[in-house]
């Protein structure tokens, strides 16, 4: 009798790695929204406006399609891809603006192109998951320095410098930390970049819509200069999707020849394009907004600080509990309550730091977030 062998499945160390994070604790799986919003980045509650709505409709009705059919360097590149850039730039006083369909796209292909050989990209310790992904496919070397000190970025840039090297250093932080809420030192940065002759690289996607003028965000009074380039994301408070990069127009064009992400990327959808216009004007036509969420980050700060949370001063809210097994139980405690609030784990979050990460938007109330402190106090006890 001939016993056949039986082949190993060609996915064996994927399923031993999910077991791994099973027994860790840490396996994700996709869950449905559902419970009152403190979630989402959905900052100024305009997924739901009914001027988006009215935008996309005007667009169909004028014929706009919903998808591009291609790259933008062949059949892909619709007029509203270019207006949305041409308006984007003059919102946010940029030379010129590119338009991508994710911020983890505009990260990843900024930083696996401009970067060249011999120069350094110094990046925040913190900074996002895509930052990261550009720079594994960078030519550029790359260096983590310690988070939010400004110091510690102009001493590894002297540092190289006295190592002998002589490319281009590249500063890239968040300007406001999606975990922690807390905020770079933009202008300290922006000093030491001019001193050495750097690049900055500045991530404003969870500041644009909420903060700076009409909601330029916090990196607004360093746009325009030629040794910035600022990511700008539309699928947070401005409700829709994409993202944009504003910079000089060395930067687009060198991105348009030379950016992998770009030029072998089906162009992002027209429509979108045509509801992102309209709320960059919808930033400047309705700053009650702005004023009405950041009223409601302070109701949170009084509330929820006698919790343990420290206010961020921004409409990030961790709360760090520290053990994953433990966040996760009162993040199920939490949402059995109708809350939809969600435990953050490693690697998102350095080990011992997993907590719940509160976001404040319009989608909820003043009396929405004590009834979330009453069952927070409960949870944790």
């Amino acid at each position: 009798m001939i016993v056949e062998s039986r082949t190993p499945s060609p996915l064996v160390a994927q399923s031993e790695d999910l077991a791994s994070l099973e027994r860790l604790g840490r396996l994700r799986t996709l869950t449905s929204r559902q419970g009152i919003d403190f979630a989402s980045n959905d900052y100024l509650a305009l997924s739901v406006s009914p001027r988006l709505a009215g935008a996309a409709q005007a667009a169909l009705e004028r014929s706009v399609p919903t998808g591009s059919g291609g790259s933008r360097l062949l059949r892909g590149n619709h007029p509203e891809h270019e207006v949305l850039e041409t308006e984007a730039a003059q919102f946010f006083g940029s030379e010129a603006a590119i338009w991508f369909s994710t911020g983890y796209a505009a990260n990843s292909a900024l930083l696996s192109t401009l970067p060249q050989r011999g120069d350094c990209v110094f990046h925040d310790e913190l900074v996002h998951a895509s930052a990261h992904e550009g720079l594994r496919l960078s030519r550029a070397e790359a260096r983590a320095v310690a988070h939010n000190d400004a110091q510690a970025f102009d001493d590894a840039i002297r540092g190289w410098r006295r190592a002998g090297a002589v490319g281009t250093p590249w500063i890239v932080v968040e300007s406001l930390y999606s975990m922690d809420g807390d905020r770079a030192p933009l202008e300290e940065l922006a000093v030491i970049a001019e001193r050495h002759g750097a690049m900055l690289v500045v991530d404003d996607a969870h500041a644009t819509g909420v903060f700076g003028p009409d909601g330029r965000g916090l990196a607004a009074g360093l746009e325009g200069r030629e040794n910035v380039i600022v990511l700008h994301t539309l699928g947070k408070a401005l409700g829709c999707e994409g993202a944009l990069l504003t910079g000089s127009r060395m930067m687009r064009d060198h991105l348009v020849n030379r950016g992998r992400g770009f030029i072998f990327s089906t162009a992002p959808s027209p429509l979108m394009a045509a509801v992102a216009r309209e709320a960059l004007r919808i930033c400047v036509d309705e700053p009650e907004r702005r004023s009405e969420l950041l009223a409601l980050v302070d109701h949170a700060a009084c509330v929820l600080e006698p919790l343990g949370v420290r206010p961020s001063g921004s409409q990030i809210v961790p709360l760090v509990i520290g053990d994953d097994t433990r966040t996760m139980e009162v993040a199920r405690r939490v949402q059995q309550a109708g809350f939809d609030l969600r435990g953050i784990r490693p690697p998102t979050v350095p080990t011992g730091t997993s907590r719940l990460r509160i976001t404040l938007t319009l989608n909820v109330t003043r009396v929405d977030i004590d009834a979330l402190a009453g069952v927070l106090r409960e949870a944790l006890a």
